[in-house]
Order: structure tokens, then C-alpha cells, then sequence
């Protein structure tokens, strides 16, 4: 008998595999911007975690590579409307 694996394939499971990949890049942000020693208030965490959208996510986890505080991670350039 064949399982169905229907599931696996819906939309909710990509929505589910999304939003997971959102937490982990989130995390992995903050991971960078604390062992920089960059300072990260509460409420930039929240901003952090509670963004859902990978693109956004990618760009602020470049900026957090060489950013000297939070306020570079977020800084819109070249026109981008981040967070």
C-alpha cells in the first residue's frame, strides 16, 4: 500500500517549510550580530524574528556581516523598503 504523501506537496507544508527557514535565518542573524558583539535591543530582536519574508532576511544577514550596529542592518538602500 502506497502512503500519501499528499501532504509533503500542499501549501501548508510549504508555508510550514518557509516559515521555518524564516526562523532559522532570523536566528542566524542574531547568532552573527551577538558573537560580533553588536548590540541588540528587545525590540529589534522582536523585528527580527517576527520577519517572515527570506528576501528581506538575506539582505539584513548580509548588512549583519559588517555592521557596526542593528540601525546598519536595517538601513534602506538603493531604494529597498525593508522590515
Amino acid at each position: 500500500m502506497a502512503a500519501d504523501l499528499s501532504f509533503f506537496q500542499s501549501e501548508t507544508a510549504q508555508n510550514l517549510r518557509a516559515e521555518g527557514r524564516a526562523e532559522g535565518r532570523a536566528e542566524d542573524i542574531l547568532l552573527l550580530l551577538e558573537r560580533r558583539g553588536v548590540d541588540v535591543s528587545e525590540q529589534d530582536r522582536e523585528r527580527i524574528r517576527g520577519c517572515g519574508d527570506l528576501d528581506v532576511l538575506g539582505v539584513w544577514f548580509s548588512r549583519a556581516i559588517t555592521a557596526q550596529s542593528v540601525a546598519e542592518v536595517f538601513a534602506s538602500g538603493g531604494g529597498e523598503s525593508l522590515g
